[in-house]
This record gives structure tokens, C-alpha cells and sequence, in this order.
């Protein structure tokens, strides 16, 4: 089933760690098994943010083995940044299995994303100037608790709550999924891709890496490629309606935007709110009410819409 939400405040920022938080946590019926959050904040010049993992959260139930591996994973990617250049400004350990470095690169950033992933085990989350995707297994409450989201500021945010279907129950499965190579950019999804595996295999020619088997990711990878060729945002959405079968709602955020697609059929549900000072979508009324408890309007997008804020 699955939900989704994301919020956009135009012209300021303001807790949305906290408020995706909340939005998320009241959409837990829909999918208990892991939560996401794409959040964007303010950019620091000349730095990126790096996220990414070297295990899986049940990988560390191994004990002093996995512990080892973790260690050496993460050697290798920092021995593998120092030899790209990319200064590592500033690192924290967000987990015992996940990472987050602000680093300074103004090299190639498809070949530093690929370098790094070609560590065993390793996957790069997100790169960006403002975004930093984080996703685990857990509700939203647990993740952004584990993480210290709470007091995460920005001007906008998108996330997912995920019942798994047709895909492990991990984090290389959960959403939201960052369009590799580009910076800022992020998808969550609910529906299901029919033409996943033969588009798929159509982004692979193209030069296109996948990390899961979640036919979500393949609209991240759809996105980057349509404007790798030179479409705006709006208009790879618009051409993604036509051109990604199945029944799908999507959200997409990228460094100062955000956008819904519903597919022509209309079966998964949107909920919108919109004001002069924020917009916020959900697929339930009920997480729009969970940072709006007083009375709004709200109302559901057409079929086969696509709609994009500016912060």
C-alpha cells in the first residue's frame, strides 16, 4: 500500500525534519516496514553532503565479523575519496552501518559516486548541496529518533512509509530514491510499475546503474536520464505519464522544487493543501492535519496531473 508525503515552504525555512516526522508517523498503517526521508536544507559553498551506508541494519546482528567488515568498508571508501581529492570537511556517524560526510569535490561526481559504490557493500544515498536522504528500517518516530532529524531545518522535504510487496524488507529497498548522478534530486513512489523490468534494462544500455529491485527506483533513474538529455523537471514528469505504465503517484523534490505526478488512471490517492506560504501533499488528509490540526481545505489532484512548486 505504501504512503507518501512532502511539504514545501516558499520563501523561508522551518523544522521540517520535525513536520515530515509527524506527516510520516500518522501514514504508519500504510507501511511498517521502513521510512524515508528526503530533506533539504541550507547549502554550505563549495561542500556537498554525502550519505551512505556500508551494511544493512540486520547485517549487524552478526556480531564482531560484520563489525570488522563495516570498518574496512569504510577505510576503503575514505581511502578512495582522499585519492579522487574530495576533502572530507566534516564526518559523523549517524549509525553504527551509515555515514554522513560534508566533503569538498569539484571533480566528476558520477565518477566519485561509482569509485565509492565499487566498494563491497557500499551505497551512496544521496549527494547534494541541500539534499541528505536518509532510510531505515522502522517507523518514522524510530528512523528520526536514530538519525536526530527532529531539528532538521529547510525549506522542504518529501518521505515514504513502505509495506513491502515485490522487494526485500531492507534499506537498499526502501524509499526515497536519489536520481544518480544528480545532485538534489529525489523520488518516493506509491503504486506499481508494469513496464518495470524492460525500462529497466532500456536505462541499463543507457549507462544507468540501479542499486535495488524496486520498480520506485526506476522513476529516479527515468528522471535523471530525461533531463540528463536536456528536459526540464516539469517536462520529464509530464513525459513520464505517458511513458511509465502501471497505476503510480509520485513525488519528486530537487534543490528548490517540488512535484506530484499521478498517472491517467488516478488509482493511487493524493491529498493536497496549499496556502501562500506552503504547500503539503500526503496520501491521506489525515498527515496534512498532523502539522494543520486547525480546519483547511484540501482536495485531491485530476488524473494524469502534474504539478511543481517553487520554495
Amino acid at each position: 500500500m505504501c504512503g507518501i508525503a512532502g511539504l514545501i515552504h516558499r520563501g523561508k525555512s522551518s523544522n521540517v525534519g520535525r513536520e515530515l516526522t509527524a506527516m510520516l508517523q500518522s501514514l504508519k498503517h500504510r507501511g511498517p516496514d521502513s521510512t524515508g526521508f528526503a530533506l533539504y536544507g541550507s547549502p554550505k559553498s563549495g561542500e556537498h553532503v554525502l550519505r551512505f551506508k556500508v551494511a544493512e541494519q540486520e547485517d549487524m546482528r552478526h556480531g564482531f565479523q560484520i563489525q570488522h567488515l563495516v570498518k574496512e568498508r569504510r577505510a576503503e571508501v575514505d581511502r578512495r575519496l582522499d585519492e579522487l581529492g574530495a576533502t572530507r570537511v566534516a564526518v559523523e556517524d549517524a549509525t553504527d552501518y551509515a555515514f554522513r560526510y560534508s566533503i569538498s569535490y569539484d571533480g566528476d561526481m558520477k565518477k566519485l559516486a561509482d569509485y565509492v559504490e565499487d566498494v563491497e557493500g557500499a551505497e551512496i544515498l544521496s549527494i547534494g548541496n541541500t539534499l541528505e536522504l536518509i532510510k531505515d528500517l522502522g517507523d518514522a518516530g524510530q528512523v528520526s529518533s536514530q538519525y536526530g532529524l527532529g531539528e532538521f531545518g529547510g525549506t522542504h522535504a518529501i518521505g515514504h512509509t513502505r509495506m513491502a510487496t515485490e522487494s526485500d524488507v531492507d534499506i537498499r529497498s526502501a524509499h526515497p530514491y536519489w536520481a544518480y548522478p544528480f545532485n538534489d534530486i529525489s523520488v518516493v513512489h506509491n503504486g506499481q510499475l508494469t513496464n518495470y523490468w524492460g525500462s529497466r534494462r532500456e536505462m541499463e544500455r543507457r549507462g544507468h546503474r540501479f542499486m535495488s529491485n524496486c520498480d520506485s527506483e526506476l522513476i529516479a533513474v527515468y528522471l535523471a536520464d530525461r533531463m540528463e538529455r536536456g528536459d526540464s523537471l516539469e517536462e520529464s514528469m509530464h513525459r513520464s505519464v505517458g511513458e511509465l505504465d502501471g497505476v503510480f503517484t509520485y513525488v519528486v523534490a530537487t534543490a528548490d522544487k517540488l512535484g506530484m505526478a499521478k498517472d491517467v488512471m488516478a488509482a493511487k490517492p493524493m491529498v493536497l493543501y496549499e496556502s501562500d506560504e506552503f504547500v503539503a501533499l500526503a496520501s491521506e488528509e489525515v498527515a496534512i492535519r498532523s502539522v494543520f490540526p486547525h480546519e483547511i481545505d484540501t482536495y485531491d489532484p485530476y488524473e494524469g496531473e502534474v504539478m511543481v512548486w517553487q520554495s
